[in-house]
């Protein structure tokens, strides 16, 4: 029996299990661990998704974590960006992608700028470059690739861009960042910064399992085309994709949108039946879950007219303002003023509280 739900009630379900509505999230772990990820592109994005999440922020918290110790992981994963995921769940993440190996398109290496061997000859000798627990820049290890392959035409490939040829090494979990070392990004091999935190090889299925079950824990509800969206941009092979949910199936239930079908996992589907649509306002930083989890075309959270505020050049994901679960404005942040520009009239006690709430967790 397929059970009818409201965009209303499926939104108000996300902000609640992604801790927005309320802010009932623990450490900056567990809100990394529910997310499946905080994107980190932007440094003080990450921190802020967290924070607005938690009940009693930790200023410094997500450092600590990284650095010190050593339980959240910071790399390239979903859709090719940064995010900060919990240290244990990393190899899952990699065995998932690993397997789709996008790198290996003629497309992806011709846009940039390599041949398949000279990319081969990377993913050989970054392992090499920071084997022994060793802690390099990315000066220091795109040196130490070209001393390995002694191919100088790959400094330029290297250095260029968000760092696009060592996103197939994160991956393929050869590579994550490491500790600042004067003000620079360093990067050390997982398995050593990580010591005992892989347990045991997952199968390239069972990570793409897992990662669906806590997709739809957080996103839901959701199709396997979303999922795919929010993983890949779409690129995952279809075969792959309904072995995944085949096998997940079992844990699943019908469920149908405002008329359109989607799956949720099935012990969320009474909690998503009983959820009341919200009324409230909040704030979300750049780069926020809530928005990332949804494919750009969904009209109930973000109306076509003004998705080019929101989802913008270059990748850009503008600082929202949400009431009732959908984007109703954005906003921005200089020095210490919060200046919201909404799209929709929002009731101005909850606006204005909201902004009191995130001035707070930005000073």
């Amino acid at each position: 029996m397929t059970t009818n739900v409201t965009w209303g009630q499926a939104l108000a379900w996300r902000l609640r299990r992604q801790f927005v509505e309320p802010a009932a999230g623990g450490d900056a772990v567990s809100v990394a661990r529910r997310l499946c990820g905080v994107q980190a592109q932007v440094a003080s994005s990450a921190e802020l998704a967290t924070a607005v999440r938690q009940a009693e922020p930790r200023p410094g918290e997500i450092g600590q974590a990284l650095w010190h110790d050593r339980t959240l992981a910071k790399t390239w994963l979903m859709r090719g960006t940064l995010h900060l995921v919990p240290a244990d769940e990393l190899p899952v993440h990699c065995a998932a992608l690993a397997s789709l190996r996008f790198w290996e398109k003629g497309s992806w290496q011709r846009g940039h700028g390599v041949t398949a061997a000279e990319l081969d000859a990377v993913i050989e000798a970054v392992p090499k470059a920071l084997a022994d627990g060793a802690m390099l820049t990315r000066e220091e290890l795109v040196d130490a690739v070209l001393e390995v392959t002694g191919d100088l035409h790959l400094r330029e490939a290297l250095t260029s861009g968000w760092g696009a040829l060592l996103k197939p090494l994160s991956i393929l979990g050869e590579l994550c960042y490491g500790p600042p070392r004067d003000r620079k990004v360093t990067f050390v091999a997982p398995s050593a910064w990580f010591p005992g935190r892989a347990g045991r090889p997952l199968s390239a299925q069972e990570a793409g399992v897992r990662l669906a079950r806590a997709f739809l824990g957080a996103h839901g509800p959701a199709t396997p085309a979303m999922f795919d969206t929010w993983l890949l941009r779409g690129m995952t092979p279809k075969a792959v994709l309904r072995g995944w949910f085949r096998e997940l199936e079992p844990e699943l239930a019908d469920v149908e949108v405002d008329g359109q079908p989607m799956k949720i996992l099935a012990e969320h589907l009474d909690d998503l039946a009983a959820t009341a649509p919200s009324q409230a306002v909040h704030l979300l930083p750049g780069f926020d879950q809530y928005i990332l989890g949804a494919p750009r075309g969904l009209e109930p959270l973000l109306p076509a007219a003004v998705r080019p505020r929101v989802s913008r050049a270059a990748g850009w994901i503008s600082p929202v303002v949400v009431y009732r679960g959908r984007v109703a404005g954005v906003w921005e942040l200089e020095g210490d003023t919060i200046t919201p520009d909404l799209f929709e009239p929002v009731p101005a006690p909850l606006l204005d509280a909201a902004v009191t709430r995130l001035r707070a967790l930005v000073a």
